[in-house]
């Protein structure tokens, strides 16, 4: 199989005994080892991999039904649970954690035959852009090594984007998934909030948070998602909606939809060749027959603030359970309790996670949880309301997925009101619950390197059908998909 091979060419090819999972497996692990410079998995699972890739080569010899995703090796973000694997979220108060079991997507990804073959390293418990907040150093791009992957799931997209695995999880709180997906020139699926479980992530912000694939085509991430999405006993907040056919429903057809473009909002503070190429891939979809319609989200503009509000302000309830008693790190020579608490935190968790504790306990005190926090929640209800409005005129809304191509690692790491702002077009997706995926629409030029860039679909609740729809529609018209760092 060559290292470009989708998930869909690696399951049949086994299925028909062309090639074998165990060699599949041997060849990711072999690709991954030889990325070692990108800093991309935290931990590989060689044999754990080959033992279950040789599952799936018995069940075949033996003529048993074979799943989805037979023999797929799959990379999966550290903050999701494996059962007694290593589990960071690339945290120091993580650093020796093994949980007693695995998350949902972990049980239904390995049901359906994947082969995980290791952990990605990540911004320490989702937290960031760049995915230098890392406990173990920061990933590197496959375009170009001296810039970030993206955050805070940086690790998955760099895993896929180097074709080390063509399948990664990573989870999306505030544009996680698709930013890293632009950045670094593939497809990202961020799923209507509720879509998949949550059970087994480790939360940052449990209104916001949701996990999806990273994938080189839109026709992986449908397969992925069929896989994993439905609701779960585990999980309260997951919902119990049928889960449709994504795959049947990859027509490349988009005549008819209605895609809506938020031109003042789009308008202002956009690179110029990422405006260019936004700009094209509107009017490749406006050329296979979809009706561009303007459309207005007035109270978009206050989505940073409102997401960096509610976000650290459930961020400073979650992380409140590690403290050094229950399990992870505890901070040793502490003489009393208060003690032995203070400095754990202080030294277990990084610079960022500890500035957004402290912004999220702030907003949640008393005088000033209604000035700040419940002010949030408010303006959330009405840039909720704004995209069910457009909703009522339009199937799809278009944006780009970053404002800027991949920056330079350090660039930011002093400014983190730029870094937060960098997130301006993604994080109304996880405040409305809706979904959302990038894919690859050109490229930017920096000192004669090519810089991906993304085009940001998002669409109704539970409505993935339509957004993989037109998503892949355009992947079919265009060639960026199959352009690799390498090229």
């Amino acid at each position: 199989m060559s290292p470009s091979s989708t998930a869909r060419e690696i399951r049949d090819a086994i299925a028909r005994g062309a090639t074998s999972a165990v060699e599949v497996c041997r060849a990711a692990l072999a690709r991954s080892e030889a990325a070692a410079s990108l800093n991309a998995f935290n931990l590989l699972l060689p044999e754990r991999a080959l033992d279950r890739a040789a599952a799936v080569d018995a069940d075949r010899a033996a003529g048993r039904p074979l799943g989805p995703l037979a023999g797929v090796p799959v990379a999966l973000k550290d903050n999701m649970c494996m059962r007694g694997v290593r589990t960071t979220a690339s945290s120091r108060i993580l650093e020796t954690f093994h949980p007693p079991y695995d998350a949902t997507v972990v049980q239904r990804l390995e049901s359906a035959g994947a082969i995980i073959i290791g952990k990605t390293n990540c911004d320490e418990f989702a937290m960031g852009s760049s995915n230098e907040n890392s406990a173990f150093g920061p990933v590197r791009n496959p375009w170009a090594p001296t810039r970030t992957p993206g955050g805070s799931s940086g690790g998955s997209a760099a895993v896929v984007a180097a074709a080390c695995a063509p399948l990664a999880l990573g989870s999306d709180t505030g544009g996680s998934i698709r930013q890293p997906a632009a950045f670094c020139g593939i497809v990202g699926l961020k799923p209507t909030y509720g879509r998949v479980s949550r059970y087994g992530l480790l939360a940052f912000a449990s209104s916001l948070d949701q996990i999806g694939p990273f994938s080189r085509t839109v026709a992986d991430s449908a397969l992925a998602l069929s896989v994993m999405a439905g609701a779960d006993r585990a999980d309260a907040t997951s919902a119990g909606i049928d889960v449709p056919d994504y795959l049947s429903g990859l027509t490349g057809d988009v005549k008819g939809l209605r895609i809506g473009v938020p031109r003042a909002f789009v308008s202002e503070g956009v690179d110029a060749e990422v405006r260019r190429a936004f700009d094209t891939a509107i009017d490749t979809l406006r050329g296979a027959g979809a009706s561009i319609v303007d459309i207005d989200l007035p109270h978009a503009r206050f989505a940073i603030p409102v997401y960096y509000l509610v976000c650290t302000a459930e961020a400073s309830s979650n992380l409140a359970r590690y403290d050094g008693v229950k399990y992870g790190f505890r901070a040793p020579d502490a003489d009393t309790l208060k003690t032995m608490y203070s400095r754990t935190r202080d030294q277990g968790f990084g610079a960022e996670v500890k500035r957004r504790i402290v912004l999220g306990t702030y907003v949640l005190s008393a005088g000033y949880y209604d000035a700040f926090y419940l002010k949030a929640l408010q303006v959330r209800t009405l840039l909720r309301r704004d995209y069910d409005k457009a909703f009522q005129t339009v199937d799809l809304v278009a944006m780009p997925t970053t404002p800027a191509p991949p920056f330079t690692l350090g660039e930011k790491v002093d400014d983190p009101l730029q870094m937060y702002l960098g997130d301006i077009f993604t994080v109304s997706a996880n405040l409305a619950g809706l979904p959302g995926i990038s894919v690859p629409c050109g490229f930017a030029t920096a000192s004669g390197t090519r810089l991906p860039i993304g085009l940001q679909l998002m669409g109704r609740a539970f409505e993935e059908t339509t957004l993989l729809r037109a998503a892949d529609a355009y992947e079919r018209l265009t060639e960026w998909h199959k352009a690799a760092p390498a090229d």
